[in-house]
């Protein structure tokens, strides 16, 4: 499902999780069928948040390297000029 972009194949795979006898893997599956639309969006469509993950992974790097040194404005000024 995850490689092949196979989205459609979600609910069958939660009923065979259901079936069997692994609480955790209930859990999961109950947690998954909160939001299922955007589960199954994410498993079959081609687009993905990684450039705003990058920036927001880049941004905390940023902020822990000037720990307890300077407030918002620096971390402001740091992150557009980077």
């Amino acid at each position: 499902m995850l490689t092949e972009r196979r989205g459609q194949r979600l609910p069958d795979w939660l009923d065979a999780v259901r079936q069997d006898d692994l609480p955790s893997l209930h859990t999961l599956a109950a947690g998954i069928d909160r939001d299922r639309d955007a589960v199954v969006a994410g498993l079959t469509l081609p687009w993905n948040s990684g450039i705003v993950e990058g920036h927001v992974n880049r941004i905390k790097m940023l902020k822990r390297q000037m720990l307890g040194r300077a407030g918002f404005a620096l971390l402001r000024k740091r992150v557009l000029m980077s």
